[in-house]
């Protein structure tokens, strides 16, 4: 194939070339979106990351948000303060994260759109993906420039928290946009109110279907929610509902726009030591169960979305050495867990 000319290795390629373009004409048109992490408190506080939200025809920052990652939840808490404050603008420019892209598109309607996608196509903004990061340099530029100034600023204020860093950061942005933005060519802002009907609580949400059991029960990220036995409840039987997740962790399963009442169930709950201390007959059971929860992956469904918004730690993608699913329990292994604790419950008694 080489003699042939068919194929030349990487290394003989000529580069690239990502030649400038013209800055968009108006406010609002086209607003470049990305995630820095980095040690925005220094020594201060563990790295977190910043979104920045950048307009391209006058290079003035829109919105800053920091968070822990750059997770679908982190930009729909940044895409609601940039929505509240300056309205809806004609188009997202992002690059080709797990947050905005799908890489492997499914057959199925609806299953090559990130959640995100869903959101902002319901808020009739459009959404592009840059092939490379030149092709959004405007705010990859930002980012360094914000790595210099913006932690300065910090250090001298004794910021070390997100929350302190967040509520400084409008501040930050008057003052960076009066030294630095440009005028526009056009004096038109393209930035659209949004409209009555828009719930901005709904929309920038996670939305999955889920199928009604014969028992009344909607299963989510191992999470079993169990609706009211009820003859409106009854009818929904084998059929979809949503389930929504908000932000700040709120779960809602709706249908025909009407939120249903549920009692929860976790798969994953751990036995509290005080249940068997208290429960002298039951106490032989709940030490087995702990010993089988101490070696259970205790890990959420993959396809949830990242929670680290909300406090929690990013989800390891292996499980940890030991650990096995609630069904690759064996009966020996069960056996095994009853033994051992027979056991310690024996020479406790002996002592």
């Amino acid at each position: 194939m080489r003699d042939a000319g068919l194929w030349i290795p990487r290394k003989q390629r000529p580069p690239t070339l990502h030649q400038p373009r013209n800055r968009r004409s108006c406010l609002g048109e086209l607003i470049q979106i990305d995630g820095c992490d980095h040690r925005w408190f220094e020594e201060r506080a563990p790295a977190c990351t910043l979104l920045v939200f950048i307009d391209d025809a006058t290079g003035r920052l829109m919105t800053l948000h920091f968070t822990a990652t750059e997770s679908t939840f982190s930009y729909f808490e940044a895409t609601r303060k940039y929505l509240e404050q300056h309205g809806k603008p004609v188009a997202l420019y992002s690059d080709k994260a797990a947050v905005f892209h799908c890489n492997g598109h499914a057959e199925a309607a609806g299953k090559g759109v990130t959640q995100f996608g869903r959101a902002l196509y319901e808020l009739n903004i459009d959404t592009w993906c840059a092939n490379s990061s030149q092709a959004k340099g405007r705010v990859e530029r930002a980012n360094l420039t914000l790595q210099d100034r913006l932690v300065k600023e910090l250090r001298l204020r004794g910021i070390d928290t997100k929350e302190a860093a967040n509520a400084y950061a409008p501040h930050f942005i008057a003052d960076f946009n009066g030294r630095f933005g440009k005028v526009p060519r056009g004096a038109f802002n393209a930035h659209r109110p949004l409209r009555d009907d828009e719930d901005l609580d709904l929309i920038l949400s996670s939305r999955v279907a889920r199928r009604v059991t014969k028992v009344l029960t909607v299963q989510y990220d191992r999470v079993i929610y169990m609706l009211d036995d009820t003859p409106e409840n009854r009818a929904l039987i084998h059929q979809y509902l949503d389930v929504f997740e908000y932000p700040d962790g709120r779960i809602e399963i709706r249908v025909n726009g009407a939120a249903l009442a549920y009692r929860q169930y976790d798969r994953l709950s751990e036995i509290d030591q005080g249940a068997v201390l208290d429960n002298k007959r039951l106490g032989h059971a709940l030490q087995v169960a702990q010993v089988l929860q101490a070696e259970r992956d205790n890990r959420r469904a993959s396809g949830s979305p990242s929670r680290t918004n909300q406090g929690e730690a990013p989800r390891p993608k292996e499980r940890k050495v030991g650990t096995r699913t609630q069904r690759e329990l064996t009966r020996e292994q069960f056996n095994a867990a009853v033994l051992s604790t027979a056991r310690e419950r024996a020479a406790a008694v002996q002592k």
